[in-house]
């Protein structure tokens, strides 16, 4: 099987049972916190964006996507222009043609970068989130954060990268951005796996800041593309 063709086979058996839990879940993320970090009217791309459902629910002036899964294309809007590409190789346009520089607003990553295959791959493809980035624009990024996590990061066969908010940290100053927000633990592991919490219960948990210490094993960090990117 290609890389494309097994990606196929994880998602539809990971989340097809789920998709329109995971829509609500990512209604609820945007609308009590993250739509705020993003701003409006904004040129947004979705790194690694899965079966769509922050650039469906995102509000923005223009959408982008990017993953490798061709499936990924059914479940986007006529809104979204979508790129299918090795996220490592230079970032194309749907014509083929490069994405140019300084074209985006943000660029916004959820549960992707521990899927790429090594480091080598986490730090070219953010040497090219820096090169669409507008200077001064925003590479947020969330994920499990293995401090916190653990043992069970592991669970996942395809998670080839173990990082923490202090390594994710690192590598983005490394690569010319400014980290300007961190938050160690912010959502549980999952929020839209095994037993599906009431849509209540997310937005009640996004509202009260207080209990992200306790059952946070996500990190959520704001970065600004301030400098020449590393090489």
């Amino acid at each position: 099987m290609t890389e494309a063709e097994v990606l196929q086979e994880q998602y539809r058996r990971r989340f097809h049972e789920a998709q329109a839990y995971r829509d609500g879940v990512w209604r609820a993320i945007l609308d009590g916190f993250l739509q705020a970090q993003i701003g409006d009217n904004q040129s947004v791309l979705d790194l690694g964006c899965g079966w769509g459902e922050f650039s469906r629910n995102v509000r923005a002036g223009k959408k982008f996507a990017m993953d490798l899964n061709p499936d990924a294309r059914s479940y986007l809007g006529d809104d979204v222009s979508f790129l299918q590409q090795d996220c490592s190789q230079p970032w194309q346009m749907p014509d083929g043609s490069a994405l140019p520089d300084a074209s985006l607003d943000v660029v916004f990553s959820s549960n992707f970068i521990e899927h790429l295959p090594d480091k080598s791959a986490i730090e070219a493809t953010f040497a090219e989130v820096h090169r669409s980035l507008k200077p001064g624009g925003k590479f947020i990024l969330m994920g499990p954060n293995i401090r916190y996590v653990g043992g069970a990061y592991w669970d996942y066969w395809d998670h080839h990268v173990a990082i923490s908010d202090n390594s994710l940290v690192e590598v983005l100053q490394l690569k010319g951005f400014e980290p300007q927000k961190v938050v160690p633990r912010f959502l549980p592991y999952t929020m839209s796996g095994g037993r599906q919490a009431p849509l209540a219960f997310v937005r009640l948990y996004l509202a009260l800041p207080v209990f992200w210490p306790l059952l946070g094993k996500q990190f959520f960090v704001v970065a600004n593309a301030v400098s020449e990117g590393g090489a």
